[in-house]
């Protein structure tokens, strides 16, 4: 599990290098542990995070239903902010599942990326 765990965090940072993110189009970042995930949209310029939901509130549902929320609760916030387009970081995991929900339940809300 430890090799598993230092293997993403280096597709992580090769990712992230590749990966410019702006004011205008901030970085959307997914963090999935083994009960719960995170998504959050974060400004690179600042160092700022703009909008962040998790499913912590949420209990009901499987994880894939409650990844798809949380994609779209981020993108209802991000459209108060008038935050329309974003960049997808995976964080290193595969686009894949909970992941995958996560980015279909953004663009369900009216993310572009």
């Amino acid at each position: 599990m430890f090799k598993k765990n230092i293997l993403r965090q280096r597709r992580h940072h090769k990712i992230k290098t590749k990966i410019k993110a702006t004011s205008d189009r901030p970085r959307l970042v997914v963090y999935r542990s083994l009960q719960s995930i995170y998504a959050q949209l974060i400004d690179d310029a600042q160092g700022k995070t703009l909008v962040s939901s998790s499913d912590m509130k949420v209990k009901k549902g499987t994880k894939m239903e409650r990844a798809a929320h949380v994609g779209k609760e981020l993108a209802e916030k991000a459209m108060a902010l008038k935050i329309e387009t974003c960049v997808f970081d995976r964080n290193g995991y595969k686009y894949h599942g909970r992941v995958k929900a996560v980015a279909e339940g953004a663009r369900e809300g009216g993310l572009k990326f």
